[in-house]
């Protein structure tokens, strides 16, 4: 079930007989309840890799309903990426795909893993691995306003991070990661923390703490598996999103057990892009997750 990049990071943390416990909720098909979850949602989360290789991930919105399970191993995602998305193009075409579902207002989550093909304007997605998360490290907020209309994104795409994208990255409390492993499966996970456990080392240098979760690694294994990972920071105020890609590394040196951090990972950007009022829903204030641990300042 777990591939070789998973079972080295299952090992080394020592977590293998959790791991494989565990890992029995994950399913092929969608359970009525996770189905009943996915046509209440009004945004998903999708990451991907692009020609070159590279990973995206990208926000994807929609009226509730517009995300629902066609069968029990279809999904029907009833938008597709806005114009200037990395993953526009990309998802004309069959694509390995990772999928979470997040309501912020609840704290719940569930991830998708499978295949997207195009049906029209909609995206069908094949499940091949389907289960739920806990709501660790899931800041609580709600939605304050809805914008009737949202006109097509302003663009901006650079190598590195303006003064303007470095504070509100530094500032965020959840951002999403796209993986995948080295036979191109991916994943789409959601990190949480306090306001600042998303490092900003430099403008082209990220780092955040792995802090313990359901103990499968499937993120951190794909890492180990393949360096190439594509990060989204959602603004909540604005509905303006960063995406990152690049390559990620796990720093075993920067696990702090007083701190929570297994470990942690160090990501490099390739390139930057930002979309502004992509999304139409404005977010009120987080109510942090009683699960973050504490942070550390330390930067390089």
């Amino acid at each position: 079930m777990y591939h070789s990049g998973e079972l080295a990071v299952q090992r080394r943390m020592g977590q293998e007989a959790v791991a494989s416990r565990v890992g029995r909720m994950i399913r092929t098909e969608v359970p009525p309840a996770a189905a009943a979850f996915l046509a209440e949602q009004p945004m998903i989360v999708i990451a991907a890799a692009d020609a070159g290789g590279r990973m995206w991930t990208s926000l994807i919105t929609g009226p509730p309903g517009f995300v629902h399970a066609d069968d029990p191993r279809t999904i029907i995602l009833g938008a597709q990426p806005v114009p200037g998305d990395p993953l526009a193009d990309v998802l004309r075409s069959r694509q390995q795909v990772g999928m979470i579902a997040i309501e912020p207002q609840t704290r719940r989550r569930m991830r998708v893993n499978g295949f997207a093909e195009p049906a029209g304007t909609d995206l069908r997605i094949h499940t091949d691995q389907v289960y739920s998360n806990c709501p660790k490290y899931i800041s609580r907020r709600d939605i304050a306003e809805v914008r009737s209309t949202v006109d097509l994104p302003d663009v901006q795409r650079g190598e590195s991070l303006t003064d303007r994208q470095r504070l509100l990255i530094g500032s965020t409390d959840a951002f999403f990661v796209g993986s995948a492993d080295a036979s191109g499966n991916a994943d789409a996970s959601h990190r949480g923390g306090n306001p600042g456990f998303l490092q900003v080392l430099s403008s082209r240098r990220l780092r955040w703490p792995d802090y313990r979760g359901n103990s499968m690694f499937m993120t951190l294994g794909n890492i180990d598996a393949n360096p190439r990972c594509g990060l989204l920071v959602v603004d909540w105020s604005s509905g303006s999103t960063i995406q990152l890609t690049g390559s990620a590394e796990i720093n075993w040196d920067e696990a702090d057990s007083s701190a929570g951090a297994q470990c942690a990972v160090d990501f490099s950007i390739d390139e930057v892009v930002e979309l502004a009022h992509v999304s139409p829903f404005r977010w009120g204030s987080a109510q942090l997750s009683p699960a973050n641990p504490g942070l550390t300042t330390d930067r390089d």
